[in-house]
């Protein structure tokens, strides 16, 4: 689907080193539902049908996290960030000025979960104010604090607790924050308050939450799995022939034989199967229409690539995988000493426990194509978790 010529563009802020998060990555590449969290923003704003350009501020240590993070996604070439997030924001911002959209949402990376309602709301109000942040009104009391003690409390009337995505006509924020440099703004709405830019507030989401600590990335992997989660089962099946070679490639292993599959792949009928087995149960089409065989550019692919596409299309909806279970039908190759080596291939693919995959071996006792030993087939089944309201 082509984007469209309106030209917003969204600037996904994930520059910074997440000093309260802790842990052996920055906390936007920290997993969440198997993919690095930053990818569930990314995807978010990717396929949002008003927004034309989506470019991320990163850290210029972090381009093959990012790499890994923005993989297959239609995304602008991102921007090194600044010192703070405001000089982040600056240079993302005027990493635009070449070619400038007409409006800019910036959002915190590390906010996996804002929904195309959020995004849709801010944008409308663009219509009539230069400046729209989502929001939430404070519902807690709160309270000023001193040496451990309550000091005093503070009257919510009128308190809005910010969010992200935050919109702009962007000729205004731009001239905003370059007029700011250097200062400590805390958000780009106080830019535009303190360039004198009208700011409007719309409803933002409870589950649009920013993850800052490993408890929040654990609030986060509960809510995908809570009450609200669907169960769904997708099946695949694949066949290949035989034909010249020394090797087959089941599930991942290559597997010594006295043939090799033909296939415009790698032709691993075991890893085709549980692709489609997951397309199936997100309802996504199956394998020929993410990798037709008249492209040239999957001759001979790893089919491990496939398989791990699937996998990113569930966690871009919020899913995670549960089970998978692959059936391999043939007279020969002898799979059994090859099962164990499978079922750890399939799970490191999928960052998967290997208790969650299952592969198995029968013949169909002579009977047929297999049984008459002319190729191999494959049977999958794939259980997928997704959110039912995102």
């Amino acid at each position: 689907m082509s984007k469209p010529v309106s030209k917003t563009a969204a600037l996904i802020v994930a520059a910074g080193r997440g000093q309260r998060f802790g842990g052996a990555l920055p906390k936007q590449y920290a997993t969440l539902a198997g993919v690095p969290l930053l990818r569930h923003t990314l995807c978010a704003f990717a396929a949002h049908p008003a927004v034309a350009t989506v470019r991320a501020v990163i850290h210029p240590d972090d381009r093959p996290l990012y790499e890994a993070a923005a993989a297959g996604l239609d995304l602008a070439e991102p921007v090194a960030g600044g010192a703070s997030r405001q000089d982040s924001v600056l240079r993302g911002l005027e990493s635009l000025a070449g070619d400038p959209p007409a409006r800019v949402l910036v959002h915190d990376g590390a906010r996996p979960f804002v929904s195309a309602a959020v995004i849709d709301r801010v944008l409308s109000a663009l219509d009539d104010s230069p400046g729209a942040i989502a929001a939430l009104p404070v519902v807690d009391t709160l309270k000023r604090g001193a040496a451990g003690r309550v000091a005093g409390t503070q009257d919510r009337a009128g308190l809005w607790g910010a969010q992200t995505p935050q919109g702009f006509r962007y000729a205004d924020i731009l001239a905003a924050h370059r007029q700011a440099a250097g200062e400590e703004l805390t958000d780009d709405a106080a830019v535009a308050e303190r360039a004198g830019l009208a700011v409007a507030l719309v409803e933002g989401s409870r589950e649009n939450m920013k993850v800052t600590s490993q408890e929040d990335l654990a609030v986060a992997e509960r809510w995908l799995r809570g009450a609200q989660a669907e169960t769904r089962v997708g099946q695949g099946f694949d066949v290949h022939a035989f034909g010249p070679g020394d090797h087959v490639t089941l599930c991942g292993v290559r597997v010594a034989h006295d043939a090799g599959l033909v296939g415009h792949s790698d032709a691993d009928v075991g890893l085709h199967a549980l692709t489609d087995a997951i397309l199936g149960a997100l309802g996504a089409g199956d394998i020929g229409s993410h990798f037709p065989p008249s492209d040239p550019q999957w001759k001979g692919a790893d089919s491990g690539k496939f398989l791990q596409h699937a996998r990113d299309l569930v966690a871009a909806e919020g899913g995670r995988l549960l089970h998978l279970d692959v059936t391999l039908i043939c007279e020969r190759p002898k799979i059994g000493p090859h099962r164990d080596a499978m079922v750890a291939r399939i799970a490191a693919l999928l960052d998967l426990p290997a208790a969650r995959v299952s592969v198995k071996a029968t013949t169909t006792e002579k009977l047929g194509f297999t049984g008459r030993g002319e190729g191999i087939a494959a049977q999958a089944v794939a259980t997928i978790e997704l959110p039912a309201v995102l």
